[in-house]
């Protein structure tokens, strides 16, 4: 079996790492078909971005045929049985490499140990109300703040259950409110403190997405009506989740945990989609017990690159929740939210936006993402081809050459705008136009993109030369530097800067509308910007997007990821492609394999 697998990895099947685990595992167990292909397909599915590998979703099938290599996986029965038998193999709770749970569900032990984490802490968050809540002064901060006569105003509320509840989670897509209303949350919260000290802690995973919060919530509180000391106790300032938790370089793990908890009476963490399991469980270490936990995200939107769709598994299939939290939501706001009465604790922690305020009926983009999310794929081609809506278009590129044509006048005309001006207009002119892609490598993938547009500039005049540093380049650092507070996501532009003689220094913004100054030979790890894939697009939004698909289907294409993509854009979006392409990826749902979802709404823990 060994020989087979590595024929796999030679054929681009495995990962070297994954073939290296297994080659361990079977030093460790009896070392028979069963289990090496059982700690290979785990140690991948774990890479690909699931927290285990579902048995049943592979078993009785054939690995590698179209690499000519044919492995057939056993039986589901037999392998179970097959793995029950080898020492490399515990059940949940032992301390073995693998753990194989009673719904053939297979782990890595890390990951199984993180999913139960998640599990049992978000679980009992779940059993602990608030502490005593002032429900008449609750009641008026609400009317004073969402004066509103929608009912049921889901924005007001989302408000009540984060200040009755230990643990909330508010999701809706772009446009529907969750800043604005997580801000007047905090407001309320301030008020039931009355004065005393009550500590906010705001957090997003990368920092761009930092950076968006601070200013969402630095514009919204300018006109609460609420007393001068509240407004000013809510906090401006957002971390990154790893800055929050006090990372420790070479391997040392985070500052705060259990032992060391975060000072803080409620965190805040801004696009938790991203989150994966690994930081959720490290975050709910630190996080004080009685603190409130509020998650704020859009649960449609692509999991997060690492193992885990987390917000996805919390949100399940969420509805309205119990009778009685209901009744007590009711109390306090005066709508009712319409509880069904029954369900498991961890519906009456979810409120879902349902209103869009930024796209409204005769937005073509929120009707497209409306049918990207439902998986009508023909309906979601036609709405873009029919030129019904302008602020959505189709454009047919299945080819290196149309694409290429394609991308010329949006190189020329768009990029060098901002290059030609100052700092502040080069980094409004990158907000303007988005290119996303699907994939990083390819003919249709991000490098390629980038190397076009450079390529157009260079033969319009518009840069020069062969350097990897020109005026006006573009460029996304990805790692953080704790040191130069440059963090993975932020985007900057490089200039001449009459600071410094005219040497080249990329600028990037700073809070308060600022601009920091950093010589190119001081940066983390970045690269070019011009396009992007659409996993790092998450945390972002700009006037116009387009959305670059390749000339062919592949497991990436979902419909998560074309609805990431269609909502990136604030005004208008363009997708380019094939249409089989597009359809294939709209019917398409990213299924990733995991046991949270069932722990936290069927409570198997």
């Amino acid at each position: 079996m060994l020989d087979r697998l590595e024929a796999m990895r030679d054929a681009g099947v495995l990962g070297d790492l994954d073939l290296r685990f297994t080659q361990l595992l079977g030093r460790i167990g009896n070392g028979d078909g069963p289990l090496l292909l059982g700690a290979a397909l785990t140690s991948q599915w774990t890479s690909m971005g699931h927290t285990c590998l579902d048995l049943a979703r592979v078993a009785g099938t054939r690995l590698g045929d179209a690499e000519g290599l044919g492995i057939a996986t056993p039986a589901l029965e037999d392998w179970i049985a097959a793995l029950r038998s080898s020492p490399a193999v515990g059940r949940p709770g032992d301390f073995a490499p693998l753990v194989l749970d009673e719904a053939g569900r297979l782990y890595l032990y890390r990951y199984w140990a993180y999913e139960r984490e998640v599990a049992e802490s978000l679980s009992a968050r779940l059993l602990d109300d608030a502490a005593a809540v002032d429900v008449p002064r609750l009641r008026a901060g609400l009317d004073r703040l969402f004066p509103g006569q929608e009912s049921p105003d889901w924005q007001r509320i989302a408000a009540a259950a984060g200040v009755l509840r230990q643990f909330t989670v508010i999701a809706g897509g772009p446009g529907t409110g969750k800043t604005t209303t997580v801000v007047r949350l905090l407001a309320l919260l301030l008020e039931q403190a009355a004065g005393h000290p009550f500590r906010i802690a705001l957090a997003a995973p990368t920092g761009k997405a930092a950076a968006r919060i601070q200013d969402a919530i630095r514009t919204a509180k300018r006109e609460l009506p609420v007393d001068a000391a509240v407004r000013e106790a809510i906090p401006e300032e957002a971390a990154t989740l790893h800055r929050l938790l006090g990372w420790r370089p070479g391997g040392g793990g985070f500052t705060h945990g259990r032992e060391n908890p975060l000072d803080a009476d409620v965190l805040v963490v801004d696009e938790a989609s991203m989150v994966d399991l690994a930081m959720m469980a490290k975050l709910l270490r630190a996080v004080p017990g009685a603190a409130r936990l509020i998650l704020l995200g859009d649960r449609d939107q692509l999991a997060s690159v690492e193992a885990g769709a987390v917000l996805g598994d919390i949100c399940g299939e969420a509805s309205r929740g119990s009778a009685a939290f209901g009744q007590r939501l009711f109390e306090a706001t005066g709508h009712d939210p319409g509880g069904e009465g029954g369900g498991p604790p961890i519906n009456d922690a979810i409120v879902l936006l349902r209103k869009s305020y930024r796209f409204g009926e005769q937005s073509g983009i929120g009707r497209l993402a409306w049918l990207v999310n439902r998986g009508d794929a023909a309906a979601a081609f036609d709405l873009l081809a029919s030129g019904d809506f302008p602020d959505v278009t189709w454009r047919t590129v299945e080819t290196p050459r149309s694409l290429a044509e394609a991308l010329a006048p949006i190189a020329t005309q768009t990029f060098p705008a901002g290059a030609a001006g100052g700092p502040e207009a080069a980094l409004g002119s990158l907000d303007s136009v988005r290119l996303l892609c699907a994939h990083r490598s390819g003919p249709f993938g991000v490098d390629a993109v980038n190397r076009l547009v450079e390529h157009w500039l260079r033969a319009e005049g518009l840069i020069g030369g062969e350097r990897p540093w020109y005026r006006g380049r573009p460029v996304l650092v990805t790692c953080n530097d704790y040191h130069l507070q440059l963090f993975n996501g932020d985007v900057g532009v490089a200039l001449p800067d009459a600071e410094a003689d005219g040497a080249l220094r990329v600028f990037f913004p700073a809070a308060g509308g600022s601009l920091r100054r950093i010589p190119p030979a001081r940066l983390p790890a970045h690269e070019t910007a011009y396009a992007t894939t659409v996993h790092k697009s998450q945390g972002t939004e700009a006037e116009r997007v387009i959305l670059i698909l390749p000339s062919e289907a592949s497991p990436v294409l979902t419909r998560e990821l074309i609805y990431t993509g269609i909502t990136r854009a604030r005004a208008r979006v363009e997708i380019w492609g094939a249409r089989p392409v597009f359809e294939a990826a709209v019917a398409r749902r990213l299924r990733r394999s995991s046991g949270l979802r069932e722990a936290l709404w069927q409570g198997h823990i």
